[in-house]
């Protein structure tokens, strides 16, 4: 009971990037340039793949959809990053970290299943091609991203009420950008294994599970383009997989090293390092790594960019 008459912590102060500070006009001009880039890339993705009926497919709907979270993912975080590059006083109060823990914890858990629902997309086109537009119909698809929002939804908010559930009565000093899980977990006062280990348990839920997913439909895809005689035919096969293959991997990976390892091993500044990998560049490279090695999406974009120069033609 030694914290009793201790301060309770009504916000929290960021230090994420206290190390540059000579550099943090420059880092947000840089980080403003990127964001904006990123979201007039998944605009013109999104409204494209509306717009060009011949793009109404499951796979770009599911690419929509992904375009979609990962602009409402950057737009919990990056806004308020930006703000804050140029404040002073770089804070956030005890609800508002809430909010923004449940929110991201929302879009990146749902962004995990809906990759391993792209997996088994292209799994269902690959080896079953004459029933795709039966298995894929738009009634499993939109199902499909209910039921990835619905984990999403769970894990976020069994994780964000375990966290700010905790006492929080020592150091308000967050050494991060944002409300992550273990910045903010080191701040509380006290906290019991189980809850960790419910944490670290519902880590690998979101993670190991959809990846396995993952690599089932990439082993059966795998072997079912083998089996095709032609060398052109399999390379037409593999490269409809390649772009998700890449997201997959650098999704998997930076939220792998993040979530899933030991408490002990870690460190503020290798986290933000890795955090702002995948909270602004992976979102900007994500769109483009899908529609530039996409003849069919720039196709389409070529269409709609003639159309709206020429739109009584």
């Amino acid at each position: 009971m030694e914290w009793v008459n201790e301060t309770v912590v009504r916000e929290f102060v960021f230090l994420g990037f206290s190390s540059l500070a000579g550099l943090q006009q420059l880092l947000f001009l840089v980080f403003l340039v990127v964001y904006l880039f990123t979201l007039g890339t998944n605009a013109i993705i999104i409204s494209t793949i509306v717009l060009d009926r011949a793009l109404h497919t499951p796979m770009y709907f599911f690419l929509a959809v992904l375009s979609c979270s990962e602009t409402c993912y950057t737009f919990v975080i990056v806004p308020k990053m930006l703000v804050d590059l140029l404040a002073q006083k770089k804070t956030i109060s005890f609800l508002g970290c809430a909010i923004q823990m449940f929110t991201f914890l929302f879009l990146g858990c749902s962004h995990s299943f809906l990759l391993a629902a792209m997996g088994y997309d292209r799994y269902v086109a690959i080896c079953n091609p004459l029933r795709y537009t039966v298995l894929m119909g738009p009634g499993v698809c939109v199902g499909l991203v209910a039921a990835a929002c619905a984990c999403g939804f769970t894990v976020s908010v069994v994780t964000t009420s375990l966290v700010f559930h905790l006492p929080f009565h020592s150091s308000n000093k967050l050494h991060h950008f944002f409300c992550d899980i273990s910045p903010v977990l080191k701040l509380a006062s006290h906290h019991s294994r189980l809850s960790q280990l419910v944490i670290f348990m519902l880590g690998v839920f979101v993670l190991v599970i959809p990846l396995l997913l993952i690599l089932i439909s990439y082993v059966r895809i795998i072997s079912a383009i083998l089996k095709i005689p032609s060398s052109v035919g399999r390379y037409k096969a593999f490269s409809t997989c390649a772009s998700h293959l890449i997201v997959v991997t650098v999704h998997y990976g930076c939220a792998s090293f993040i979530y899933l390892r030991p408490k002990s091993n870690y460190s503020s500044s290798q986290d933000t390092l890795i955090s702002v990998s995948y909270t602004i560049l992976t979102p900007l490279f994500n769109p483009m790594i899908y529609t530039l090695r996409n003849v069919e999406f720039k196709a389409a974009i070529q269409r709609a960019m003639s159309w709206i120069s020429n739109p009584f033609h």
